[in-house]
């Protein structure tokens, strides 16, 4: 294989042979390409693109550049979510359990935070003890145990992926559809799934801005499941508001807790409703009564327990990370909400600390914003906007001013 020859056809346009595609990132994996040669190739890919065989080509190459899950024969259906980012998404650390309650094992390997997008394992790691590296062996054996595990991506888990993202973050090449589709779907097959739903997610608080991009990028993903032979079932959410009413780590495990003892926000329910049916394999009806009658919490209440965490801290977390100073943001005014913008609120929570500008930059688990009111609701002026988090005065006000300008009242 002659690297420059390759890139140089991609360049022009031309169409890659699944050979060629799986060579290239062996190569890649095994550091006999450079960093600098994968530039070029991915920037090729965000110019000229690549076709459905390709992009397939591609996440299997990824997918198979290290360990993939090994289920037991007989096991039952195997499904996993996966939400393309947002503001104030805790929908997996509800759906998971849920799920699994359903009789399906759920092996989710999620991520960390960056930027305005915030990550599950972030979420998790507020509940002291928590344990997010787990061995494939390990996550087999409680996927048999309990049909539910939530862990990160181990070092021999799509390798491939985790090299081509960090040199996509720092060459201007993060939003191409195929290489996203890629980046996505290899994590996600190599979970050995029989259904995924994946939550596409377009507005202010997302990565793709438009429902165009949205669409595009969700008819990528499940033509490369038709071509892998997994059932993708794709949803599109807006997101130009937060879900729910709470933005930050613990802040968001305590709002998932509340709609897994059957309440929360309607929007975070309903959201979770609409995935958990795409893959669950039993009636809306069942998963509803299941969030209600606490099934769905002791099953949540068990992941905690089995990977580190002690259940009884979980009614305790808004003491354990009690930031320093919490304040009221009061309306200017009286009104009806018209717009929360996500985009502002996420940028907001991440200036307090909540989320990371980098993927080496730590978190604070206890600041972000809650009691946040939604579009369409009415406020009384010197009423509360929402409720600020934070670590310091300054970082209150800076939070503050930005909230202010993301949340506009109609008269």
């Amino acid at each position: 294989m002659h690297v420059p020859t390759l890139i140089a056809r991609k360049r022009e346009g031309e169409e890659l042979s699944t050979d060629e595609i799986r060579q290239l990132i062996e190569a890649y994996t095994a550091d006999e390409v450079p960093d600098y040669q994968m530039s070029a190739f991915a920037m090729a890919v965000f110019f000229r693109g690549m076709t459905a065989v390709e992009t397939a080509a591609l996440t299997r190459a990824m997918m198979t550049s290290g360990d993939c899950f090994s289920h037991r024969a007989g096991h039952p259906p195997v499904v996993d979510k996966h939400s393309t980012g947002g503001v104030g998404d805790k929908v997996s650390l509800i759906l998971a359990p849920l799920v699994a309650c359903a009789g399906c094992w759920v092996p989710m390997v999620s991520g960390r935070g960056l930027g305005i997008t915030g990550g599950t394992l972030d979420k998790l790691e507020s509940i002291p003890g928590f344990k997010v590296r787990v061995s494939l062996a390990q996550a087999a054996a409680q996927l048999d145990r309990l049909g539910v595990v939530m862990m990160g991506q181990t070092e021999r888990f799509c390798p491939a992926d985790k090299k081509l993202y960090a040199l996509r973050d720092v060459t201007g090449t993060v939003p191409s559809i195929p290489l996203i589709t890629a980046s996505i779907m290899s994590k996600k097959l190599a979970e050995s799934l029989d259904r995924l739903v994946l939550d596409v997610k377009y507005g202010s608080g997302a990565f793709m801005r438009t429902k165009k991009e949205a669409e595009t990028l969700a008819a990528g993903m499940v033509a490369v499941g038709r071509e892998m032979n997994v059932e993708v079932t794709t949803l599109l959410h807006p997101m130009s508001e937060p879900t729910g009413r709470t933005v930050g780590n613990a802040l968001e495990v305590i709002e998932a807790l509340d709609c897994l003892n059957g309440q929360g926000p309607p929007d975070l329910r309903q959201l979770v409703l609409d995935l958990s049916a795409a893959i669950a394999g039993v009636p809306r009806t069942e998963l509803e009564q299941m969030l209600d009658d606490g099934t769905a919490r002791r099953k949540f209440d068990e992941l905690v327990a089995a990977q580190g965490g002690r259940p009884e801290d979980l009614g305790k977390l808004a003491e354990i990370h009690r930031a320093p100073v919490i304040r009221e943001v009061l309306a200017p005014a009286s009104g009806v909400v018209g717009r929360v913008d996500a985009g502002m609120i996420g940028q907001a929570s991440v200036q307090l600390g909540a989320g990371r500008a980098r993927a080496i930059d730590g978190v604070d688990f206890a600041v972000g914003i809650d009691q946040l009111l939604k579009s369409g609701e009415s406020v009384h002026f010197g009423q509360p906007l929402c409720r600020i988090h934070a670590r310091t005065a300054v970082d209150f006000d800076m939070a503050e001013a930005m909230v202010e300008r993301a949340i506009r009242l109609n008269e």
